[in-house]
């Protein structure tokens, strides 16, 4: 509908517009003086169109001494463009206007950053001025993207029939894994809320009120460090709960769904469109890892028990494993021709990030048809070692060996980050592929690497898998619980479970992770009183928003698709969060600043 403003948007003129007056308004995207003539890129939310004014325009010298980023309306008329000035990168590229009239809306100063470019900036830059930062082309896009991903996902969960509703933002502190945004209570002096974490109790309880689906698009609040896929302060998650369900029903509702989005949204190829199922410990074994990518074809293999054959003579590595090490090992397929330098190249990054290195050799065959060990450690190994290992890892003649030695926790570690860095050497990664997993068969307890405590090693909501009756208590290690993640391209999207809706099972779990039942009194009031009046079995999840829409914009960072980010240290830079407070507004909240000395 035209107004005042304009009669079509900068993305909207096309031939058939040709000889027609119009009205259009936004921002001068870019100038090109050509003497007698000026050209003005118009933009706004809808695109560009090519204005043009020439020097007998009374109007001529004021556009050509007006600022980038200025926001003006011009009146005109649509003409044809020329055939070698037809612009085939824009939709409006056949056309332009003809200026007869143009008004300024709004002034510009001097700019901080080029709106016009992609060129990269300062992160201080681009948050202290985001207004500016978004009105970019790729940025902007991103954060259309993000809406229409939103809207894609709230209509394909009413089809699934979920009802949406929303939960509170000020609730109470509860322990789920990181630190609390605390907001001081006025009426009740002393008392403090918290900014939830995630709608976890909210979302049970809501189950427990006899709902059958419940979903939101929910703000979540975690006061941790910034990370290129995780945003400081907050961030948004499609929060979801289902009663009456086992685990392989909340899985076909996510496949359906990101199947669904991710085909709409992106051209890439998905790998799977039902999602393996990894186990934990697999995954840890396979990939190094529990956010495993699987466009990476390379696999982690355990040889540890080769080290005790008699006949191995690799010295350094059979005196660790005597001392409890592990050696896990990756296989290269067919680089038996790369040279000296590739192998000695992954040996010094290893060193780099802080291992002791990675050994090395080629499986090949000699003169006399056996097969040898070529490469700094082959010689320590003998035919039927090397036949072996051709049979636990499945290498061929002609592949190559990396092999670590170490403890557990620094073996994964290692052999994940080796994984990653041969595989793009090596140019192994479809980037036009996404692969979904599962992680499942989480442990439900870890032990605490500096208390040596038990600890929750995921959501202490979960249910524990088995027979209730028949659960190991004196070995929780041991015990295994309906948790889950969803993986995609080695970004954690998501981690779910099947609830624990029974109360005297959620006591026995929190005690052997240090809480009395007092404590659960107090820090789940709510949700525990809620259980004892018949709860339904309940499971859900909570995939990232901000990593869904990151990954199909094909993004390296959670920045580029939020629109108001914080930086890294969790401040605001544009709206100069946080700050401080009047002397009054303390009072009224009966607190005080302690100033450090």
């Amino acid at each position: 509908m035209s107004n005042k403003y304009r009669t079509h948007n900068c993305n909207e003129l096309r031939n058939k517009h040709v000889d027609n007056d119009v009205v259009l308004s936004g921002w001068i995207n870019k100038k090109r003086d050509h003497g007698n003539l000026l050209f003005i890129d118009l933009r706004d939310n809808y695109g560009i169109t090519q204005c043009i004014i020439d020097k007998e325009n009374k109007n001529f010298s004021e556009l050509e001494k007006t600022q980038l980023e200025t926001v003006i309306k011009v009146n005109g008329k649509v003409v044809n463009r020329s055939d070698e000035t037809k612009n085939k990168d824009i939709e409006t590229g056949e056309i332009e206007v003809a200026i007869s009239e143009y008004e300024t809306l709004g002034t510009c100063k001097e700019l901080p950053l080029p709106v016009f470019s992609d060129q990269e900036y300062a992160e201080e830059i681009r948050l202290k001025y985001r207004f500016l930062d978004l009105r970019r082309k790729k940025i902007h896009e991103n954060i259309i993207l993000r809406s229409k991903v939103i809207s894609f996902i709230r209509n394909e969960m009413s089809k699934l029939g979920f009802l949406e509703f929303q939960t509170p933002i000020l609730t109470s502190s509860s322990p789920e894994g990181a630190r609390d945004f605390l907001v001081p209570s006025r009426l009740n002096p002393g008392k403090f809320y918290a900014l939830p974490q995630a709608p976890q109790q909210f979302k049970q309880l809501i189950m427990v009120s006899g709902f059958d689906k419940y979903f939101q698009i929910a703000p979540c609040f975690r006061d941790e460090d910034a990370r290129a896929d995780r945003s400081p302060g907050e961030f948004y998650q499609l929060d979801l709960e289902m009663s009456f369900v086992e685990q392989d029903d909340v899985f076909k509702v996510v496949e359906t769904l990101f199947v669904n989005t991710f085909k709409e949204f992106s051209n890439k190829k998905l790998l799977f469109n039902k999602f393996p199922k990894i186990s934990y410990k697999e995954s840890m074994l396979k990939y190094g890892s529990d956010k495993p990518d699987l466009r990476n074809p390379l696999i982690i293999n355990d040889i540890t028990d080769i080290f005790l054959r008699k006949d191995v003579s690799f010295e350094i590595f059979k005196k660790l494993v005597k001392q409890g090490s592990n050696v896990r090992c990756i296989i290269t397929k067919n680089t038996k021709d790369k040279p000296r330098s590739f192998f000695d190249n992954i040996d010094k990054w290893a060193k780099e990030q802080g291992a002791s290195g990675l050994a090395y050799f080629t499986f090949e065959k000699d003169k006399d048809n056996l097969i040898s060990a070529k490469g700094p450690v082959g010689k320590f190994f003998p035919e039927e070692a090397l036949k072996e290992i051709m049979t636990k890892t499945d290498a061929k003649i002609g592949d190559s060996i990396f092999l670590a030695c170490g403890k557990q926790i620094d073996l994964e570690k290692i052999t994940s980050l080796a994984r990653d860095k041969i595989a793009k050497d090596l140019q192994l990664i479809d980037n036009n592929t996404f692969a979904f997993c599962w992680i499942v068969d989480y442990p439900m307890f870890e032990k605490d690497e500096i208390t040596n405590s038990i600890k929750f090693s995921h959501n202490p909501f979960s249910m524990p898998q088995g027979e209730i009756d028949k659960i190991d208590f004196e070995n929780p290690l041991e015990i295994l619980a309906y948790q889950y993640d969803l993986v995609c391209n080695g970004i954690e999207l998501s981690s779910g479970a099947i609830r624990n809706h029974i109360p005297s099972l959620m006591y026995k779990l929190f005690n052997i992770a240090g809480y009395s039942k007092l404590d659960v009194d107090q820090k789940f009031s709510g949700m525990i009183n809620a259980l004892s009046y018949g709860a339904p079995p309940h499971g859900g999840i909570a995939p990232g928003i901000d990593r869904i829409v990151m990954l199909l914009a094909d993004e390296k960072n959670i920045r580029e698709v939020t629109m108001f980010p914080m930086n890294q240290n969790a401040q605001d830079l544009m709206m100069n969060a946080p700050s401080n407070v009047s002397e009054n507004q303390l009072k009224e909240l009966n607190l005080s600043i302690k100033k450090k000395k």
